[in-house]
């Protein structure tokens, strides 16, 4: 692992310096060096990530899946959401936006005296030791992401948005990064808030966002299986294809209620807690009730403008009611 580690900051640092870094300089930029290779690691494992889902995941997904689509078009649009997340560019929004707000916040913090709480010290003996520590923050951001995750269910001008994720109806591999933009930027200014409460290390919260991804990406995969028993500690592509499915992920009380199952990120764990979980062995289709003709036919759109556009008006009438 350490030699792998290694590898891969030499990687970054080779594609910084032959790369980026005369870029900048030609565009006069160099004092934003820093930050511009903090991009440059995300724009590494990015493509390390797109690498994997496409041969990876790719290849599983044709061993056994629980589809045979005879038009995939619909899923092409996954794949530009997925360039657009996992290459960096939202990251670069966020740069320019989030980051500079949460900057903020931390010096008026501590210009108050207010000191992150740094969990590592809650624990005896787990400063020194960074695999536990790791473990301790992803077992905390996994339920703030599942409280997110009912919120986005719960809170119906959140849903407006959110529903962009759940109208595909050919769920796959790349289907985790279809989301609209305004809310995964809600999602990333609740987890940037809790890591600076937390006290995350910015190369701690990277890796749990990369280790959180790539069990996304395979979570959405076109893929008949189960983990058995280990369902129950770890999110597998059939409990969480249950929080897709039409009528049980989402509005399981019947049309038009809002709340579902199987919000756990990568814990099941709060499902179970909370009363959420579903453990049922079927693969059922997947998408919106409103989506189907008997039930309206709606629209979420073919392209990306079209479906940030419809998740804008949504929200919009939903905040006027």
């Amino acid at each position: 692992m350490d030699r792998l580690l290694e590898a891969f900051d030499h990687g970054a640092a080779a594609i910084f310096q032959a790369v980026v870094l005369p870029l900048l300089q030609t565009l006069g930029a160099a004092s934003v060096a820093a930050e511009a290779y903090n991009g440059t690691v995300w724009l590494l494992a990015g493509a390390l990530q797109l690498v994997l889902i496409a041969l990876g995941l790719g290849a599983l997904e044709r061993w056994r899946p629980v589809e045979h689509w005879a038009d995939a078009r619909a899923v092409r649009i996954d794949w530009v959401y997925t360039l657009i997340q996992r290459l960096g560019l939202f990251r670069l929004l966020l740069f320019f936006t989030l980051d500079p707000v949460v900057d903020a916040v931390a010096a008026q913090a501590r210009l108050w005296g207010w000191q992150p709480w740094h969990l590592e010290g809650w624990v005896p003996g787990v400063t020194d030791r960074p695999c536990i520590a790791f473990a301790l923050y992803l077992v905390v951001f996994d339920f703030l992401g599942y409280w997110i995750h009912r919120a986005q269910h719960a809170w119906g001008w959140w849903w407006a948005l959110h529903a962009v994720h759940h109208s595909q109806r050919q769920m796959g591999r790349w289907a985790d990064n279809r989301n609209h933009f305004l809310d995964d930027f809600l999602g990333a200014a609740l987890f940037a808030g809790a890591g600076l409460v937390l006290g995350t290390e910015p190369a701690q919260f990277m890796a749990l966002t990369l280790v959180t991804q790539t069990f996304e990406s395979l979570q959405h995969a076109n893929l008949r299986l189960h983990f058995g028993f280990l369902e129950r500690f770890w999110v597998s592509p059939r409990f969480h294809r249950l929080h897709h499915a039409i009528g049980v992920g989402h509005e399981s009380d019947g049309p038009g209620t809002l709340g579902g199952h199987n919000f756990g990120v990568l814990l099941p764990w709060w499902d179970q807690g909370f009363g959420t979980a579903r453990f049922d062995s079927a693969y059922p289709a997947t998408g919106i009730r409103d989506q189907l003709p008997e039930w309206g036919g709606r629209d979420y759109g073919a392209g990306l403008m079209a479906q940030q556009w419809l998740g804008l008006r949504r929200l919009w009438r939903a905040l006027r009611m």
